[in-house]
C-alpha cells in the first residue's frame, strides 16, 4: 500500500503534536509530575517514526511491519494503562488511597495478561504474536471502562482542577472515538478502505493535540467552577 500526501500530512501533524506534549510539559516543569503520560507520548512519537520506517523499507503487508506494529501497540497500551492509573491517583489524592490504586493497577495488569495468555495458550502457532494482539485489545477494553469510571468519579467528587479535568476529558473523547471507529468498521466493512480509512489516524492525532493544548494554555493551579463542570457533563 502506497502512502499518499494525506497520509504524510496526518503523520506529520500527529508526530508534531506528540513532540509538543513533551516539550510543553518540560517547559511547564510538569515532566516528572506527569511522568507516565510523558513516557507514553514520547514512546508514541518513537513508534510513529519506527512505523514510518518499516512501511517504507518492508511494506504494509510485510511480517516485519506487522511484528513491529503489534508489539509496539501492546507496549503503548500498557503505558496508557498506567497513565489512567496516575489520573486515578490524582483524582483520589485527598482520600490518601494511592497505595490501593497502585495495587489495583498491578492486579489488573497481571490479571489481564494472564487472561490473555490462557485464551490463546491452546494455539501454539504464532503464540507470541497472538498474545501481544490479545493483551493490547484486552487492556484497551479495561482502559475504556476505567476511563468512564474515572470521569464519573470526577463528577461525583466535584473535582475542580481544570488542568486535570482537561487531561481526563481528552482521554475519554479518545476512547469514545476509538470505540465508535471500531464499531463502524465492523458494521460497515465496505467503507474501511474509503471513509473509515482516515478515522483511526485522525483519532490518534486528537489525544496528543488535546494534551498539548492543555499543557500550553491551562495553568496547573487553575480551577473550574462546579456549575461549569456539571454543564460540560450534560
Amino acid at each position: 500500500m502506497d502512502l499518499g500526501p494525506i497520509d504524510y500530512l496526518l503523520w506529520l501533524i500527529g508526530f508534531s503534536a506528540e513532540v509538543a506534549v513533551v516539550v510543553c510539559s518540560i517547559k511547564r516543569r510538569n515532566f516528572l509530575r506527569y511522568l507516565p503520560l510523558n513516557l507514553y507520548v514520547g514512546f508514541t512519537a518513537l513508534v510513529s517514526v519506527g512505523e514510518f520506517y518499516c512501511l517504507h523499507k518492508f511494506g504494509f503487508a510485510s511480517a516485519e511491519y506487522n511484528y513491529f506494529y503489534y508489539y509496539s501497540d501492546s507496549l503503548l497500551t500498557i503505558l496508557l494503562f498506567f497513565v489512567i492509573m496516575q489520573f486515578y491517583q490524582q483524582v483520589f489524592s485527598e482520600m490518601h488511597v494511592s497505595k490501593y490504586i497502585s495495587a489495583l493497577a498491578i492486579f489488573l495488569l497481571f490479571g489481564t495478561a494472564a487472561f490473555s495468555y490462557m485464551v490463546i495458550a491452546q494455539h501454539k502457532d504464532h503464540l507470541t504474536t497472538r498474545f501481544a494482539v490479545d493483551l493490547s485489545r484486552n487492556l484497551y477494553f479495561v482502559g475504556v471502562i476505567l476511563t468512564y469510571v474515572l470521569w464519573g468519579a470526577v463528577l461525583k467528587l466535584r473535582e475542580t482542577r481544570t488542568h486535570l479535568i482537561q487531561l481526563v476529558l481528552a482521554l475519554g473523547v479518545f476512547f469514545s472515538a476509538s470505540a465508535a471507529t471500531y464499531a463502524l468498521r465492523n458494521l460497515f466493512p465496505g467503507l474501511e478502505l474509503s471513509v473509515l480509512k482516515w478515522m483511526p489516524p485522525v483519532v490518534a492525532i486528537w489525544l496528543p493535540a488535546a494534551w498539548a493544548f492543555t499543557f500550553m494554555k491551562v495553568s496547573e493551579g487553575e480551577r473550574l467552577e462546579t456549575a461549569q463542570l456539571l454543564a460540560r457533563a450534560r
